[in-house]
């Protein structure tokens, strides 16, 4: 692989911008890859594509190099050691200068006996996923490293899979069917660009995630309320399932991912959304017992989506998840009221940790002492080949 010194240079800084000003990866990236308008595709995606694997194996690179990096030429050096353990050999620039490849070989087979590094994960994060998953944790942690494939989903409303793929196929996008709405793309590429998706035709968005919507088993007509939908992925395909037929009420504490959600509905050619910001617990209120169904899908660890945010896990610790955790039984318990008898509601996270998940939910159902009941639960483990999610659909009885 050729390097070149801006495209690297780019890498270093985002990594600092990561790393140094704790900024969230995924922002870094997005605003590095307009910073030159001379980069083609393949320039943006090494840039992309490095940045995340340097973030992905930060642990065990400063393990082999012996410290953590705090300047510039350190991280120059990170990335001399990304491509020297994949077998590249380096330019003669004076930034890499300081590294010995056989001495970084040597490292890098003297470590990965250890898993916690040759996963590249916290100790702490290891030791609480082994406890935690046992021996699905090894295979778990494997998959969580590996990059995410891109995949989108039919926008029903508008056209069908299959049209959707020869559609793609004309201008040179091929892929594979998955789920009855979705595609998997064979090659990265930015998407955003095509008229298909700027005609609403179909949505970036993972296929466990497009798992989700179909668990509430909604129908045209019904009262249906997202009560933390975000910028409205799972809102969008609610919408979609309902044949835009009914009431999708669409709720988040952030007002922006709101109008981020108006945005794409119009996009999508969604007419039954309405957003509604939580500016206090009277907007819970004045829905009590109003939806039919009610989709729950609360704040999380989002250990499950590791490999699209490997950030992530250097930025969580154990007090985060104590608070998080916290916060999604006060959400369940508080947001439960909005369900009609017989309603039913799905709670849902992005995480692969029992106690966000099946623990959370047994808590629940001992609390309400027999007013709700679990029919179904399910989860969706990485190594599946998607993003790691869990979901229980849960009945309101009286």
């Amino acid at each position: 692989m050729k390097l070149y010194p801006n495209l690297v240079r780019a890498v270093v800084t985002a990594l600092q911008q990561i790393f140094q000003e704790k900024r969230y990866a995924d922002k870094v990236i997005e605003k590095t890859l307009k910073l030159d308008k001379r980069w083609g595709s393949r320039d943006r995606k090494f840039i992309a594509e490095t940045t995340y694997d340097v973030v992905r194996w930060y642990r065990l690179l400063y393990e082999i190099r012996g410290k953590r990096p705090k300047t510039s030429q350190a991280w120059w050096e990170m990335i001399g050691t990304w491509f020297i353990i994949n077998n590249n050999t380096l330019p003669d620039w004076k930034e890499f200068k300081p590294l010995q490849p056989t001495a970084i070989q040597t490292a890098y087979a003297n470590l990965k006996n250890r898993r916690a590094i040759k996963e590249s994960i916290p100790d702490w994060l290891d030791e609480l996923g082994e406890k935690a998953l046992k021996e699905q944790w090894p295979p778990t942690l494997s998959a969580l490293n590996k990059s995410a494939p891109l995949v989108i989903r039919t926008n029903t409303l508008k056209t069908n899979r299959t049209d959707l793929q020869r559609l793609l196929q004309s201008n040179e996008i091929t892929s594979k069917k998955y789920s009855e709405d979705a595609l998997i793309i064979s090659k990265r590429t930015n998407l955003f660009q095509q008229a298909a998706f700027k005609q609403g035709f179909f949505e970036v968005q993972d296929g466990g995630s497009q798992l989700i919507a179909p668990f509430l088993q909604v129908a045209p007509g019904m009262v249906v309320v997202d009560a933390c939908a975000g910028a409205g992925g799972k809102t969008l395909h609610l919408a979609a399932l309902m044949k835009n037929k009914g009431r999708v009420l669409a709720l988040d504490t952030h007002e922006w991912k709101l109008k981020e959600l108006r945005r794409r509905a119009k996009r999508a050619g969604v007419d039954i959304i309405e957003t509604r910001p939580i500016i206090n617990q009277k907007v819970i209120k004045r829905l009590k017992g109003k939806a039919d169904r009610l989709l729950i899908d609360v704040p999380c660890s989002g250990l499950g989506v590791l490999k699209r945010n490997p950030d992530a896990k250097w930025k969580l610790d154990a007090a985060f998840l104590e608070r998080v955790t916290a916060l999604q039984k006060k959400i369940l318990a508080t947001y439960s009221a909005m369900l009609k008898p017989n309603g039913q509601m799905v709670y849902a996270t992005c995480s692969i940790l029992p106690s966000e998940n099946q623990e959370q939910v047994q808590s629940f159902l001992a609390e309400q002492k027999g007013a709700f009941t679990l029919l179904e639960e399910q989860q969706l483990l990485p190594q599946a080949g998607f993003d790691g999610f869990y979901m229980a659909l849960i009945k309101k009885e009286i």
